[in-house]
């Protein structure tokens, strides 16, 4: 094993494993809430993505604290590294305020969604209570995304495990009342995730509070001071583009799944969702692995060292795809067991089962081109090049994937395995477009830290 693969690696298997920690979450609610119905499944699965959905903008900006960390990491400037810190809490914060000031508005949102009115109800119960715990999740992020900047990547895997065991115990408790607690079902699950969520946040919070930076005692580092200004707008300037790269993209795939694929039917909708929590399984570890490449990649750039980078990104590229290229070929080789995990009964296992293989296969095709766009994306949004990123995620997505899908459904005739075709042509038209940006090395010339620019003092 080389050394830069074994670096890449170490950094990397607390990012998958925390990121495996989090899709396990979504998997089991779906498991478990499943034996309620498809009506519990589908507003449980859509109202998780949804609920991601309203957080994903500020999850999107306080990620770009770890391209912060780790370039000034790579300068050696750990003070500076520390205030980033703090801002990516601050902002934490007033996500949570704006959460919980939304809730009022959850049920109108959800009316105009083309879901039976008992979806309706339920999703609404679940998207309000979840919102509860957004300003936790962003926190976390903030705080995993910094440590791992700094190349601590455990604190991360930490909070999100705790989540995880926390989640699934109170899910036995909540959804099926066990233990004398009352039977809340759909609620019940939400309740759970938010519970976990904040006593995820707790563990971190803790340990950030103590003081502890990798290989630094923080009353030993200089330069922390007080809170600067144009740090915190310039963290907003890198960062909203990558907040709204998420925040766009993935309202396009809500769009897809609330008002595209949900005119399918209830079932092709709980389909295409079981399918998504199995396909997490394979993305986040995938995910990880880019997270951690783009560790590397900033500390270069941070250390003077652009020339490296292209070898960092090949080899994140090459063991993300191999790992996904090898879970595609489970989902090829056993898909009617893992679709039967979500099957109320036998007659919707063998429903679900026979249409979840189709959609199942179609997803390990577009599992292989995102390796290559997760490397590259992350990679370059290391480097902060975060607005050319956003324009082409959005304008591929909104111009391209959505339009195809509504003419494939409408226009054609088409169904489930039809429009879940339509994410293959996006993801290969991203690949190809992000592939492009990164050999041409604009990435190079953006100054992220402003080492090159007069500092405050």
């Amino acid at each position: 094993m080389t050394a830069g693969l074994r670096q890449l690696l170490i950094l990397a298997w607390p990012i998958v494993l925390a990121r495996s920690a989090q899709a396990a979450i979504g998997f089991a609610d779906a498991a478990m809430i499943a034996h309620l119905g498809e009506d519990a499944l589908a507003a449980t699965t859509t109202g998780a993505l949804n609920s991601f959905g309203l957080m994903i903008l500020p999850m999107g900006i306080v990620f770009i604290i770890q391209s912060f960390a780790a370039q000034l990491a790579g300068q050696r400037d750990l003070g500076g590294a520390r205030r980033f810190a703090w801002y990516g809490l601050i902002l934490a914060g007033l996500t949570q305020v704006l959460a919980i000031a939304a809730i009022p508005l959850i049920g109108l949102a959800v009316a105009q969604l083309n879901y039976t009115p008992a979806v309706q109800v339920l999703l609404t119960s679940y998207v309000s209570i979840r919102l509860l715990g957004v300003g936790a999740a962003v926190a976390t992020e903030a705080l995993g995304n910094w440590y791992g900047g700094l190349g601590d990547t455990r604190l991360s895997l930490l909070a999100n495990v705790t989540a995880m065991i926390t989640n699934i115990g109170l899910n036995w408790l909540l959804i099926y009342g066990h233990l004398g607690l009352p039977a809340l079902g759909v609620e019940g699950a939400a309740i759970a995730s938010v519970i976990a969520t904040w006593l995820g946040l707790l563990v971190v919070v803790l340990v950030f509070a103590r003081g502890y930076m990798p290989g630094a005692v923080v009353s030993a580092v200089p330069g922390l001071g007080r809170l600067r200004w144009p740090e915190f707008t310039r963290m907003l300037r890198f960062g909203l583009p990558n907040g709204l790269n998420w925040f766009l993209e993935f309202s396009a795939f809500l769009v897809f799944i609330n008002l595209i694929f949900a005119d399918l039917g209830t079932l092709a909708v709980a389909a295409l969702m079981a399918v998504f929590q199995v396909n997490s399984i394979s993305f986040m570890p995938a995910f990880g692995l880019s997270s951690a490449g783009a560790i590397l990649v900033g500390q270069a750039i941070g250390a003077g060292e652009p020339d490296r980078v292209p070898g960092i990104v090949k080899r994140t590229i090459l063991v993300a795809a191999s790992w996904q290229g090898l879970v595609g070929l489970c989902y090829l080789l056993f898909p009617v067991p893992l679709m039967a995990i979500f099957a109320q009964d036998e007659l919707s296992a063998s429903e679900l089962a026979r249409l979840g293989a189709v959609l199942l296969a179609i997803s390990a095709a577009w599992q292989l081109f995102d390796a290559a766009v997760m490397a590259i994306s992350e990679a370059l949004r290391a480097a902060g090049d975060t607005a050319w990123v956003l324009w082409a995620r959005v304008g591929l997505a909104w111009a391209v994937w959505l339009p195809l899908s509504l003419w494939v459904i409408h226009g054609t005739g088409g169904g489930p395995p039809e429009a879940t075709a339509c994410m293959v042509v996006y993801f290969v038209a991203l690949a190809l477009a992000v592939a492009w940006r990164f050999r041409s090395g604009a990435w190079r010339r953006i100054d992220l830290t402003g080492t090159h620019e007069p500092r405050p003092l």
